[in-house]
């Protein structure tokens, strides 16, 4: 039986190698990984697809500051590579949003697949004002807005304002401290 939970703490391993799997050994030299870096996905918004006890696919949400506005950071969608094409990124994305939307979220952000992500509206035209902090294709960055109007004032720069894992937060203001 396939179904859509909460990602767990010991999903973690196993969601890394089907990351590695489904992109390559290149997936962290992309520019939407230095806005996750060192960060913890939004609360409630990190889901696995399990297929009896093994994680098949991936989709996570993250805080971000969009050009004055608040939303959230799609990435990564990912499903177990032989079973691309089957609708289970699909079933993954329409869970996601219904959730994300539920728990009051307004805007969602992401870089991908254009023909892909439009047929839930994800458009060119809600992020044309916005600059990503590194190299990205125009036309891969998309936004969605769950309440009309989200993204309308959205202007500059996107940047990180999830929360930090609290070992992080630790460390760095002992290194500042020293």
């Amino acid at each position: 039986m396939i179904r859509i939970e909460t990602e767990k703490l010991f999903d973690v391993a196993e969601r890394e190698a089907l990351l590695d799997r489904a992109f390559g050994p290149t997936r962290h030299q992309k520019t939407c990984e230095r806005l996750r870096e060192g960060r913890l996905p939004a609360q409630e918004l990190a889901f696995v697809l399990r297929g009896g006890d093994r994680v098949l696919g991936t989709l996570r949400f993250w805080h971000v500051d969009a050009g004055g506005v608040p939303a959230l950071m799609l990435g990564p969608l990912a499903v177990e590579p032989m079973l691309k094409g089957q609708g289970f990124g699909s079933m993954l994305m329409e869970h996601g949003l219904l959730v994300a939307q539920a728990l009051g979220h307004k805007a969602v952000i992401l870089v991908g697949d254009a023909p892909y992500y439009a047929r839930w509206g994800f458009s060119q035209r809600h992020t044309r004002r916005l600059v990503m902090p590194g190299p990205v294709e125009n036309e891969r960055f998309l936004g969605l807005e769950l309440e009309q109007g989200a993204l309308a004032s959205a202007s500059g720069r996107v940047r990180a304002t999830g929360a930090v894992p609290l070992r992080a937060a630790v460390n760095r203001k002992l290194r500042k401290a020293a």
